[in-house]
């Protein structure tokens, strides 16, 4: 079953970075997907106090049922309200739609032209192969500290279903923080690479902190530990604008479908690596120290990235003030 939803859900992630950017030009992309992937703490916070709840009064076929239908309902939305690109939908403004569709042909005919190598060679391109690696590392610590996050938090202290999901909520608030921040501080400073490495070593120096404060002050450790979406989360808008603005368009795609793929076997070596760890450790302090570790491995990784030019707008840019501005948050879905 887990390799069915898998089969499901593998493709959402690349299509719709790419359908982002049909939407947004590069100066708001960075936002643009932050504020997409601000479903992945939402979802957390929401699902989390409800998973408990229906934990203490049911079970978790309950669970799993009534959380697994909520995509069906999605999909009547989706068909619905849905365009890929600015010139198909009915509901925005024709000077909206024309600002839109010059700013990305203009992109479109400054982007790298594809290259006379083979298509599988792009894809096995030094800048895809790092990005994948990073992917990979920051899914180890993705699904390491989701998985076992509220088991963490249940040996610490004795509560109920719906208590620990209530505290498993909070560090996603401070995701939702981080998203927005460094989305919008990336498009204002046309900058990508150096906002990944930095979120990333956030992230890890704070879980790495809060681990070693875990036996003196158990509180001052838990505020610590929910920092760590910092770099778990916030890397997420600019990490993935890098492909559509330093790859052929025909390329990023795929790429983005291969990074994403690939990357996820992460989730499954951070969540067993975690669980070993805890079993044969004793606790969690040694597994939740690898996953810290494991993110400023990401950020020195990160120091490498060709991000592609800056995307901040400049003088020679077209100016379409009030649309440009509140484009992410017209067409945020």
């Amino acid at each position: 079953m887990r390799l069915l939803l898998g089969l499901a859900e593998g493709g959402v992630w690349p299509v719709i970075l790419v359908f982002l950017s049909h939407w947004f030009p590069r100066q708001e992309r960075a936002r643009a997907n932050a504020l997409w992937m601000l479903c992945l703490p939402f979802a957390v916070i929401l699902s989390s106090p409800f998973s408990g709840w229906i934990l203490d009064h049911w079970n978790w076929r309950v669970m799993m049922v009534a959380e697994g239908a909520l995509p069906l309902v999605w999909l009547i939305v989706w068909q619905a309200l849905i365009y890929d690109r600015p010139g198909e939908a009915k509901w925005i403004s024709a000077a909206e739609r024309e600002y839109l569709e010059k700013a990305l042909e203009g992109e479109a005919a400054d982007a790298p032209l594809p290259h006379s190598q083979s298509f599988v060679r792009e894809l096995v391109a030094p800048q895809v192969l790092l990005m994948t690696l990073i992917c990979f590392f920051r899914n180890v610590a993705d699904f390491g500290f989701l998985v076992w996050l509220p088991s963490a938090i249940a040996d610490a202290k004795k509560l109920t279903n719906t208590a620990v999901g209530g505290l498993v909520a909070l560090p996603y608030f401070v995701a939702i923080v981080s998203l927005i921040l460094n989305g919008w501080h990336s498009d204002k400073s046309g900058e990508r690479r150096l906002h990944v490495v930095a979120t990333f070593a956030i992230g890890g120096a704070s879980l790495l902190t809060g681990v070693l404060l875990s036996q003196r002050s158990p509180v001052l450790a838990f505020l610590f530990v929910c920092l760590t979406p910092v770099g778990i989360n916030g890397i997420l808008g600019p990490f993935w604008a890098i492909p559509t603005e330093s790859m052929a368009q025909k390329a990023s795609g795929p790429a983005m479908g291969l990074i994403n793929s690939v990357g996820n076997l992460g989730g499954f070596f951070g969540a067993i690596a975690v669980g070993y760890l805890n079993k044969h450790m004793g606790g969690f302090r040694c597994g939740f120290g690898l996953i810290g570790l494991d993110l400023l491995v990401a950020a020195s990784l990160s120091l490498a990235l060709n991000a592609g030019r800056r995307v901040a707008s400049t003088p020679g840019e077209p100016e379409f003030p009030d649309l440009g501005r509140s484009t992410v948050g017209s067409h945020g879905m």
